[in-house]
């Protein structure tokens, strides 16, 4: 099968950490990700290693005219710095910049999705009761699949996230997990059987 056509591949998204936490909010959202955080690195760290594509889909924080190092150079030029140095994108980083809620809407990332081939997405980052559950509903309807690591996923209401958790499994079929559980490797056949 052709590259761009095959469906099998798998792709890691980190939604809307690279933050400067300035926003309503960030009081309630901080502690769940700093819990986030160091696993998540982990989680990019061994995408990388098994060259799974991570795509970073991030607010533009309403600057039309930013392009994603500007957004980076924006967020670690706030206090939370810390907060995205562990998790931020390489060289071989994909990025996305979205202006709503789902990673999906209005952007590129469904062809670009296409072109690497990916037919299951892995989602992390935040907020899991609002992004994360409107992207993997969007994944769904696309006929995608999709994973969550609840460990990688930060939440403002622990309450509601468990809800869109239990709903994103439920609902879209989503495998919800933990990320040390997340098989990524280099061999094409045992990635088929995670998809299985």
């Amino acid at each position: 099968m052709d590259e761009a056509t095959d469906t099998t591949g798998l792709a890691l998204l980190v939604i809307d950490m690279i933050n400067t936490y300035d926003h309503e909010d960030a009081e309630l959202l901080l502690p769940s990700v700093r819990r986030v955080v160091p696993v998540l690195a982990e989680l990019i760290g061994r995408a990388r290693h098994a060259d799974v594509p991570v795509i970073y889909a991030n607010d533009n924080f309403g600057l039309w005219r930013s392009h994603h190092g500007e957004l980076l150079a924006t967020a670690l030029a706030r206090p939370h710095a810390d907060l995205i140095e562990p998790i931020r994108p390489d060289d071989e980083s994909l990025f996305v910049v979205k202006a709503r809620h789902s990673v999906f809407y209005e952007t590129p990332l469904p062809y670009l999705l296409q072109q690497l081939g990916v037919g299951h997405v892995v989602l992390s980052g935040q907020v899991t009761e609002q992004c994360v559950l409107y992207s993997a509903l969007d994944a769904h309807i696309r006929h995608l699949d999709v994973t969550v690591p609840k460990d990688a996923v930060a939440s403002i209401d622990p309450r509601l996230a468990a809800a869109a958790l239990e709903m994103m499994e439920r609902n879209m079929g989503a495998r919800i997990t933990t990320a040390r559980e997340i098989g990524f490797t280099d061999d094409k056949a045992a990635r088929d059987a995670f998809h299985g």
